[in-house]
């Protein structure tokens, strides 16, 4: 799966500017690919206004955020990877959110054929897939009991 971070930072941020607030960003300019200017960097972080009228050609990205900004009259173009995000709040209230870390999300994958998926929606209501850590789980999936394979259970 996607990291939901960008999806949450372009909805907070058209959010904000709805409700007539200041867009701000906290980053942690410690991670890789963070372009940010240095000489403002405290504690390993920094605070950025984002606001339409403090940056140029904001891009809230998948992959991270870019724009350009003047910081004490010296052009520069800004880079904030999704992962060094570390906040999205309001100036004026303090509203916004901090994001934790996310785990390692797996990328998807290919789709079994239909006739796997007919078999695996068939034996949903079976006793065996009912009972946690069946004894058939791990000799089919190969796998230890303490990570099973996602089901789906119908709930009546």
């Amino acid at each position: 799966m996607l990291s939901s971070r960008p999806y949450l930072a372009r909805g907070l941020y058209e959010w904000l500017l709805d409700n007539e607030q200041t867009p701000y960003i906290v980053v942690d300019a410690e991670q890789p690919g963070v372009s940010v200017p240095r000489q403002f960097v405290q504690n390993g972080q920094i605070v950025l206004n984002v606001g339409p009228t403090a940056v140029r050609d904001l891009h809230i990205e998948n992959d991270a955020i870019y724009f350009g900004a003047r910081f004490g009259g010296q052009p520069m173009q800004v880079v904030v990877p999704m992962p060094a995000l570390v906040a999205i709040y309001a100036k004026e209230n303090g509203v916004g959110m901090v994001f934790g870390h996310e785990p390692a999300m797996p990328m998807p994958q290919a789709e079994e054929p239909a006739s796997d998926a007919k078999a695996e929606l068939s034996s949903i209501d079976s006793p065996e897939r009912q009972g946690e850590g069946s004894a058939s789980e791990p000799a089919r999936s190969g796998k230890s009991t303490s990570r099973k394979r996602p089901s789906l259970r119908v709930i009546k």
